[in-house]
């Protein structure tokens, strides 16, 4: 079991290398087993080209290292965090991609402006509130987790897998840690379309509703008709 969860997780992490999502070791990726209640991440500052599987950390959901020898990545305790508030996923990733990090640093949360970002995301790619003196000063990457929980109050956490971190990067999940690097993948292009849109049209407006519906909805809904059963 722990062989096959640190073997997902490494090719995860490395993907993010691969596809240039996270240039140097600007992210890192986290994988789940529910009913073991043990967390696979990447170790802290190890290069992706370097890793090997028996890197990859295990720890339990208080993020205490069960298996391996070295450091888990510092932003352990928010991945800890997202997989208690979003009970139905399995993986997370985090990235500092170029125009996603873009728009968390503008602190503006991207629109959906076209249906290449809503057949992904039922709504824009919403941004946290900047967190306060204290909770950067104590606990602050459990302090990240804690605001993006609460910005996904009253937001579908599987219909809208990503968020931007006030000042700081994305953090993007699925139901497996492949389709957390897959929506990390989409969400660095429709955050590059939409400011390129909105830099061609300063006053581009969001996509109608129903269109953006109807492009989510064949894909994810409960009729979804796209691809192939």
């Amino acid at each position: 079991m722990l062989s096959a969860l640190r073997e997902a997780v490494l090719d995860a992490n490395q993907s993010l290398g691969r596809l240039g999502l996270a240039p140097f070791t600007f992210g890192n990726a986290s994988a789940i087993d529910r009913a073991a209640g043990l967390v696979a991440i990447k170790p802290s500052g190890v290069p992706y080209e370097r890793m090997t599987a028996t890197d990859i950390v295990i720890t339990d959901l208080d993020g205490t290292v069960v298996d391996g020898t070295l450091k888990p990545s510092s932003d352990l305790p928010t991945h800890l965090v997202l997989y208690r508030a979003f009970a139905e996923i399995g993986g997370i990733v985090h990235t500092h991609s170029h125009f996603a990090t873009v728009w968390a640093q503008a602190r503006r949360e991207i629109p959906c402006l076209g249906t290449t970002h809503a057949d992904y995301f039922h709504g824009p790619v919403p941004v946290t509130a900047d967190l306060g003196a204290g909770e950067i000063a104590a606990n602050y990457e459990a302090n990240t987790g804690h605001a993006i929980a609460r910005r996904f109050a009253a937001v579908d956490p599987l219909a809208t897998p990503a968020v931007l971190v006030a000042s700081h990067a994305s953090f993007c999940w699925g139901r497996t840690v492949p389709d957390a690097v897959r929506t990390a993948a989409v969400l660095e292009e429709v955050a590059q379309m939409a400011y390129h849109t909105l830099t061609l049209q300063a006053n581009a407006e969001a996509i109608d509703a129903a269109l953006h519906a109807k492009h989510f909805l064949r894909k994810h809904g409960p009729d979804a008709y796209y691809g192939q059963r």
